[in-house]
């Protein structure tokens, strides 16, 4: 492998190609799968310019996370549309040919930790929990929402990460609106 070469100096370029390394490296290897040394190798810059711009490894993932989390890659459209919609991007998101670098699997490698679990339980509740939240209306709103981010997750872990046949070898034609119903019931758009 070759050597990432040293960056020019650019505080503001060079912040986010830490980041990246970052997003990148727990993304893959998870919060305890890997040290500030490789995220700085990666990035081209010291493991001590990382601590200077972040403060520390724990404050980098949590701009890591919040970074990942704060674009809205499922959960959109108003409350009417919203089952369709999240049922289009899941499936589209989840697909075999599908980028790795999603913010499920940052979250699924990072979750042994009880601390990272706390960073990426704050993150959904402040970017995804709280958006979905807004969009719904009726009784128990708050369940509904969390149960439709419990499914979200299931069919991302069972789709992309397990890869069972069923659901990894889906027709997206006929997947996504199972995918929609199901959604449905938890939006009050479903029969």
């Amino acid at each position: 492998m070759t050597e990432p070469a040293p960056r020019r100096r650019n505080a503001a370029e060079t912040r986010v190609a830490i980041l990246q390394s970052a997003i990148t490296a727990f993304t893959q290897h998870g919060y305890d799968g890997v040290g500030v040394r490789e995220i700085a190798k990666a990035a081209g810059v010291t493991a001590m310019l990382v601590n200077r711009y972040f403060g520390s490894k724990e404050q980098l993932f949590v701009e890591a996370v919040d970074t990942s989390f704060a674009p809205r890659t499922v959960v959109s459209g108003d409350a009417a549309t919203l089952a369709h919609e999240a049922a289009v991007r899941l499936v589209s998101r989840t697909a075999p040919d599908a980028d790795d670098l999603d913010p499920f699997l940052l979250m699924l490698r990072s979750v042994g930790n009880p601390r990272t679990t706390e960073i990426i339980r704050d993150s959904i509740e402040k970017h995804v929990g709280a958006d979905l939240l807004a969009r719904l209306s009726g009784g128990a709103a708050p369940e509904r929402s969390e149960l439709l981010l419990a499914l979200i997750a299931g069919i991302w872990l069972m789709r992309k990460v397990i890869g069972t046949p069923a659901l990894q070898d889906a027709d997206p034609d006929k997947l996504t609106p199972l995918v929609e119903q199901l959604f449905g019931q938890l939006t009050g758009t479903g029969t």
